[in-house]
């Protein structure tokens, strides 16, 4: 069973139909959105300001939510992947987003609508991006925004929503020696 925990009087709020994987770490002030899915070694952490999550988002592998105390608060829209081992500090993501694996979003930073960070890119405290495809340390804009990238991370987070489905439905412990 996940770690789901009560801090300081505040309990995460789940929405309804989500996969909360047995590893994952939810604590304190977190709201998840319905259909979402939290996989396995995710930790979101809302012990010092607010972690709100929206519909249809996955939370992959690895992947750790936190804040700065007083100073920043995570906010993610809907239909949003956040990839393996990604982080998200303290930063507001909009929807139809893909944050690709090991990206790292730091404090203040503004990821509009229709938006992929690229696998391992870095998007500094403070930033605040126009639509488009970023990649690098710093982040930089190597493709302008536009209605396929929103389309292809919606693909992406539709994905999940049947991977969910399947571990919600279909996956079962089994006893090995």
């Amino acid at each position: 069973m996940a770690i789901i925990r009560k801090l300081n009087g505040v309990e995460p709020k789940i929405g309804s139909n989500c996969f909360i994987a047995e590893s994952a770490v939810i604590v304190g002030d977190v709201t998840i959105g319905d259909d979402c899915s939290i996989w396995y070694g995710a930790v979101l952490r809302g012990d010092v300001n607010p972690i709100i999550i929206g519909n249809r988002v996955n939370i992959q592998d690895g992947a750790v939510l936190h804040t700065l105390h007083k100073k920043s608060v995570v906010e993610v829209g809907d239909d949003v992947s956040v990839g393996h081992n990604a982080i998200i500090h303290g930063a507001k993501v909009g929807s139809r987003v893909l944050v690709g694996m090991g990206a790292i979003l730091m404090d203040n930073s503004v990821i509009p609508d229709k938006t992929i960070i690229a696998a391992g890119a870095v998007v500094l405290s403070n930033s605040i991006l126009e639509p488009g495809i970023y990649a690098g340390v710093p982040a930089k804009m190597v493709k302008e925004g536009s209605e396929q990238i929103g389309d292809s991370a919606l693909g992406n987070a539709r994905g999940y929503m049947m991977y969910k489905e399947w571990f919600i439905n279909n996956c079962e412990p089994i006893d090995y020696p």
